[in-house]
């Protein structure tokens, strides 16, 4: 499990898209892809790599799949994704 955990934050936009989600909140793909710069399909697919790694939930509601972050992780999980959310932050404010 935490071998798809890490290749799941490994890639940009989904590491992203976990920031995103961060807020507590459920968002559609829509949201996501106006945010990221994603193709629908291309954020599907994302989203299903991190609902895989057991890093998001997903409800259907209507025609619209909303996701939040899996509120059940392992206190480790938990720890990792924050850990990995933190460094990118502090990553991106050394650059600007």
């Amino acid at each position: 499990m935490i071998l798809a955990v890490l290749s799941a934050l490994a890639e940009p936009t989904r590491l992203e898209a976990m920031r995103l989600l961060a807020d507590g909140s459920e968002h559609c793909v829509c949201e996501l892809m106006r945010e990221l710069g994603a193709t629908q399909s291309r954020m599907s697919r994302h989203m299903q790599v991190l609902k895989h790694a057991g890093l998001v939930v997903d409800r259907r509601d209507a025609q619209w799949v909303r996701y939040r972050l899996n509120p059940d992780l392992s206190p480790p999980l938990a720890r990792l994704v924050d850990a990995a959310l933190d460094r990118e932050l502090a990553a991106q404010e050394r650059a600007a």
